[in-house]
């Protein structure tokens, strides 16, 4: 059974449109209005082996965070509808990902409980016409909407492009690892019976 879902949403700020598949190759298209979110996106699904379409049509007139928030809602709102009801799947993940002078800890469950753990501190405001601050929105909005536990550290780094990158990777192969099937778990792996 595929573990897919579309998500639209849209509001005043905002006009979001996401495909997700889990058992996905890496494929992707990605169109934010933000070419280095982007990218991040686009590493996302490539390290992550996720199959992700999202277009977004935001007021980045204004600047840049309903757009980036936005795409974290959707987003976490797609994981959360593709993964079900979680039967079979290992639930937790994590990924200590280097990435040259970036070293970046990610660790997710996929519980039904949100919570997000972010320990960084950017040295610029921006990379590309991406904000820094934004990158915390994103994932509070994606541990949130997803209804996951997501702790996200930075290990060391002095490169912004690269410590953000690092990040969007180590969440793939998290993610990854989380939702991987595993043929001893034959409903969902918890004492409570549902998650």
């Amino acid at each position: 059974m595929s573990r897919s879902a579309s998500i639209s949403r849209k509001t005043k700020e905002t006009d979001i449109t996401a495909v997700l598949e889990i058992d996905g190759s890496g494929s992707s298209h990605i169109d934010t209005g933000i070419g280095f979110f982007n990218h991040m996106l686009e590493g996302f699904a490539k390290h992550g082996f996720f199959d992700l379409d999202m277009t977004i049509k935001g007021d980045l007139q204004v600047d840049g965070h309903h757009t980036v928030e936005d795409a974290g809602i959707v987003l976490g709102s797609a994981i959360k509808e593709a993964v079900g009801d979680k039967a079979g799947m290992k639930r937790y993940g994590s990924c200590i990902l280097p990435m040259d002078d970036a070293l970046a800890l990610c660790a997710v469950d996929l519980c039904g409980r949100p919570y997000l753990s972010f320990d960084c501190n950017f040295t610029s405001e921006r990379v590309g016409y991406l904000e820094t601050e934004l990158v915390r929105e994103f994932f509070y909005a994606v541990s949130y909407a997803a209804g996951m536990n997501l702790h996200i550290k930075m290990i060391s780094g002095i490169n912004n492009h690269h410590m953000i990158e690092a990040m969007f990777k180590a969440f793939a192969k998290a993610l990854d690892a989380a939702t991987a099937k595993d043929e001893r778990i034959k409903d969902v792996l918890s004492t409570k019976g549902s998650l």
